[in-house]
């Protein structure tokens, strides 16, 4: 008799493509088949969008799975997994859906296939409510190989709201075992650099003036280092317009932060450039060793490595909760949340703490 699936809510929390994501891609490596209801109930548009759509399917793809109730506006689906595959695997939002979050529901699921997985992301690489492909590349990846991942990410086009037309290919070697990562210490922050860029029709300009007032903003908080924010004119691989800035900083042991903002129609440039460095300088103030957009992000990796790991944050986001929520339901994981106050920056700061459920890949 086969077991009857796991039934997950996904309402709860946050409520949003984030619990569906992680949902599946757990579902795909521990082989737990899942029934997955009220899907971003909560949300304007509730049920299933494109970029959701192709990230169930991309998923189901890579383990060979079953998948029930997969269309566009659906609330329930149910996802029986079967064995992992390597190979080529395509997700196509033909959107401008996010080809990171398309990639923060597989990248997981390739890690325990059996030989290199190469899969080809479509759609929005520099997209709203989604992290920019340059954060993925810049910022993710240095720390997520710390648990011993090792990806490629090749941007062939970038793609921005509402055409999409982005195209990334990423190239994921399989893992025996995830180790586990100790992140406590923030120390000092070291450099700050980042790009202000402008793509189609849109003038030069805006991403000087983006840079210009990013650098002015963070320089009324650091004096002492300095920043390099380069202005580019995106030219022969962008789809369509767009604009919008990234500016990471790295600490002296190795922490990497960012903050980030895309044009909007109507928005002044010197705005969106504000907008980056403000969202920089409140991750760096809280003294924890990841930002709030990597917090939620290397849950997953936590969850699945064995042993311990322990990560200093800021404030605890309600993204990170649900995708502990989601990891515990379906792995051995046991996390612990621990407040501690920080002397230096008067914030509180928390440590997550994870045991991991140390899951092996049977393909290698």
């Amino acid at each position: 008799m086969e077991s009857p699936p796991l039934e997950m809510d996904g309402s709860v929390m946050e409520g949003g493509g984030q619990i569906l994501r992680l949902s599946a891609a757990l579902s795909c490596i521990t082989g737990i088949a899942v029934k997955i209801s009220k899907i971003r109930a909560g949300r304007s548009t509730p049920g299933l969008r494109p970029q959701h759509l192709s990230g169930l399917q991309l998923v189901s793809d890579l383990c060979s799975g079953s998948l029930q109730g997969a269309t566009i506006s659906s609330t329930d689906i149910s996802l029986a997994p079967g064995k992992i595959l390597a190979g080529n695997h395509t997700a196509d939002t033909q959107t401008a859906g996010s080809v990171c979050l398309l990639l923060q529901a597989a990248l997981p699921c390739t890690l325990y296939a059996d030989a290199a997985s190469q899969l080809c992301l479509k759609g929005g690489t520099n997209a709203e409510m989604a992290p920019q492909i340059d954060y993925t590349v810049k910022v993710f990846k240095p720390i997520v190989e710390k648990f011993g991942v090792n990806f490629n990410c090749d941007i062939k086009m970038r793609g921005f709201y509402p055409k999409g037309g982005g195209e990334v290919m990423v190239t994921v070697n399989p893992i025996k075992e995830l180790q586990p990562i100790v992140m406590t210490e923030r120390g000092n922050i070291t450099k700050i650099y980042g790009r202000a860029f402008v793509a189609g029709v849109l003038p030069f300009k805006l991403a000087k003036d983006m840079s210009a007032a990013a650098v002015r903003t963070i320089r009324k908080e650091i004096k002492e280092l300095y920043i390099n924010i380069q202005a580019l004119q995106e030219k022969d691989k962008a789809f369509g317009n767009g604009n919008g800035i990234i500016i990471i900083a790295e600490s002296s042991t190795g922490c990497i932060f960012a903050g980030s903002a895309l044009g909007k129609k109507g928005v002044y440039a010197d705005k969106i450039g504000i907008e980056a460095a403000e969202m920089l300088l409140r991750n760096i103030r809280h003294n924890g060793c990841v930002d709030e957009f990597l917090q939620d992000q290397l849950i997953i990796f936590m969850a699945l490595a064995k042993g311990t790991s322990r990560i200093r944050t800021g404030p605890v986001t309600l993204h990170t909760q649900t995708a502990i929520h989601v990891a515990e339901q379906l792995t051995q994981a046991k996390f612990t949340i621990m407040k501690s106050d920080d002397e230096l920056s008067g914030n509180p700061t928390y440590i997550i703490e994870c045991q991991g459920a140390g899951i092996t890949n049977p393909n290698l």
